[in-house]
């Protein structure tokens, strides 16, 4: 973790020089460090590894349904993640009115926002998703058209699979980088060829997930047909987010357990 720079005592410039002698003609102790650039990425790095839910792997935790609903934010982070989007889908299959159906979301993305302001909560989560569903009402607001409130998730599976599938391909899989950092190891594991081949399928394992959303609900999204995509958009998002996870998990522990067993015993 980077260490708070503010929480170190600042020298008094009107105290008296008390150095004599030799003491005086020596080099002040230099300051700690600040964080570089370096240590900042690796922070930020680990951090995208826990906000995906590879905590577990680094931190030995058993395989478990709670483990794995924490990894996911908790039961309310399922709700703030899925409710608005079936709120809206069902919403405009029942009366086929766009506004009410955008209005109705936003309003729970600003309940979800308010009960966590309130409680004095980590807000990010219900931000973001607020943020989220803000944009996707002002596109199919804009447009008029109800399919448009999914084109947000479009863009993100898009970007999120290009550059997973990019880095997998040019050697420097993402998900390794990630990993390598949450585990405190930086980039080593790309000299072990075990993790770097595991680490380069799981990156694909990843990449296909984002892919085959788009290939599955993009033909959805040109037909109109918005109960069908709101259904998958749901089909697929936890429910296949989910057991990737923890096979994510699984293949990640496997590979450094073996490794440190045949480290010990060399």
């Amino acid at each position: 973790m980077m260490t708070d720079s503010t929480s170190r005592p600042e020298p008094d410039p009107s105290a008296p020089d008390e150095r004599t002698g030799s003491d005086a003609g020596a080099t002040p102790a230099s300051a700690p460090a600040e964080p570089t650039a370096g240590s900042a990425l690796a922070d930020g790095m680990a951090a995208a590894a826990r906000r995906a839910g590879f905590s577990p792997a680094a931190d030995g935790e058993p395989i478990s349904g709670h483990a794995l609903l924490a990894a996911m934010g908790g039961i309310r982070g399922l709700v703030e993640a899925v409710l608005p989007g079936l709120v809206f889908l069902v919403t405009y299959t029942f009366t086929r009115e766009l506004i009410p159906s955008l209005v109705a979301p936003v309003l729970i993305g600003l309940v979800f926002f308010a009960f966590r302001l309130a409680r004095k909560q980590t807000v990010a989560q219900a931000l973001g998703g607020l943020v989220g569903i803000a944009i996707s009402a002002v596109l199919a607001l804009l447009t008029g058209r109800a399919e448009d409130f999914y084109l947000p998730g479009f863009w993100t599976n898009g970007v999120y699979g290009a550059v997973l599938l990019v880095s997998a391909l040019v050697g420097w899989p993402l998900i390794g980088v990630a990993v390598g950092f949450l585990m405190g190891e930086q980039l080593a594991w790309r000299s072990d060829p075990s993790k770097r081949r595991v680490m380069t399928i799981l990156t694909f394992m990843w990449a296909g997930l984002f892919i085959l959303r788009l290939a599955v609900q993009l033909p959805l999204y040109y037909a109109g047909n918005v109960e069908w995509l709101g259904a998958t958009k749901l089909l697929m998002g936890i429910p296949l987010y989910a057991p990737l996870l923890v096979l994510s998990w699984l293949m990640v522990r496997s590979v450094y357990a073996a490794t440190a067993a045949r480290e010990s015993s060399d």
